[in-house]
């Protein structure tokens, strides 16, 4: 069923023509498929929008200027995808059930999001989440991001990895892993901790439950970054090993710095003046000393982080989506099947 949300003829966008004739060596040997933004619009269908402009405006994140032009050039269409991609799962999962002679039971479809800080991921799965609940077949999803499972700041401080926050080794990936785990087992009323980017830590004592949805997104940094091999074979499964469909939003090295500085900035303005917030003693900084401090958070952590453990991990993704410096996608690759 998935198959039919892509066009079929030989000159349809962003697919190699069937007889070969003009394909480019490049194009041939790629694992996915190669969208224009206008080429991937035009796949939208006649997808409804659903969503409204005041929606929108508490779907965004702070210095996201995502349009309704875009949630209909970008969203709608990856939104029918979906809906086929889950639909087309649950009839496999039935017809799966029939066959082990087991009743009744649900497993929900996960979606995995991932991309540097600044990309935009909030935004898309928020955006997502509102899309997908508004199809039949999935009126529960539910967003959660692996932020929570993060080690407490007091964890992190003795261990010397306050200034590796996000790398990797900063994450309880056992508990992430154990909590996933139990998700797709169609487990009831699943708990996971919550963090607080206010005061930049695990919430003690906080918990989101997630329970049997028929869409979970699982937005993180890392999420699409596997394990590596035990030496024994055996070794622990990948987060993605949990994922149906994952993806990677993509944007330029210069782009992703200049809108974290920006939103630094503003946040200075407004969300660090909060007495509680941990990036308080930014607040009363010149603005020239602030925007010092923004880009050597961002190049000594940020840029560190996307190189060394982000970036490698697009070519896992089933789709990845390439921004361009106006914020708006302007290339969908999609993995082919």
């Amino acid at each position: 069923m998935a198959r039919d949300a892509l066009p079929h003829s030989a000159s349809a966008p962003g697919l190699v023509p069937a007889d070969g004739a003009d394909e480019d060596p490049v194009e041939e040997l790629s694992p996915y498929h190669h969208f224009t933004r206008e080429e991937w619009a035009a796949l939208r269908a006649d997808t409804p929008l659903t969503l409204t402009r005041d929606d929108l405006s508490r779907l965004k994140s702070i210095n996201d200027p995502i349009s309704l032009d875009e949630v209909v050039a970008i969203y709608l269409p990856l939104s029918r995808l979906l809906a086929l991609y889950v639909a087309a799962t649950q009839g496999l999962y039935k017809a799966t059930q029939r066959f082990l002679g087991a009743e009744g039971g649900k497993t929900p479809y996960i979606i995995g999001v991932a991309g540097s800080v600044s990309a935009g991921k909030s935004t898309l799965s928020r955006v997502m989440t509102a899309l997908l609940s508004r199809w039949p077949n999935t009126p529960k999803v539910q967003l959660m991001t692996t932020d929570g499972f993060l080690h407490p700041n007091a964890v992190l401080e003795a261990e010397g990895l306050m200034r590796k926050k996000g790398f990797p080794e900063s994450y309880d990936g056992t508990a992430l892993l154990r909590f996933l785990s139990d998700v797709k087992a169609g487990r009831r009323r699943v708990a996971a901790p919550v963090y607080s980017h206010l005061v930049y830590d695990v919430v003690p004592d906080e918990r989101i439950v997630v329970d049997r949805p028929d869409i979970l997104i699982v937005e993180g940094l890392n999420v699409l970054l596997p394990n590596r091999p035990a030496k024994d074979g055996r070794g622990l499964p990948f987060v993605s090993d949990f994922f149906d469909f994952s993806i990677y939003l993509h944007a330029g090295e210069a782009d992703l710095e200049l809108w974290f500085v920006e939103r630094f900035m503003r946040l200075r303005r407004t969300a660090f003046r909060d007495p509680q917030s941990y990036f308080r003693k930014y607040a009363d900084l010149s603005a020239e000393a602030a925007e010092a401090a923004a880009r050597e958070i961002w190049r000594e952590i940020n840029l560190r982080n996307l190189r060394e453990n982000l970036l490698p991990t697009r070519a896992r993704a089933n789709l990845v989506l390439t921004k361009g410096s106006d914020h708006h996608i302007a290339e969908v690759e999609l993995r082919k099947l």
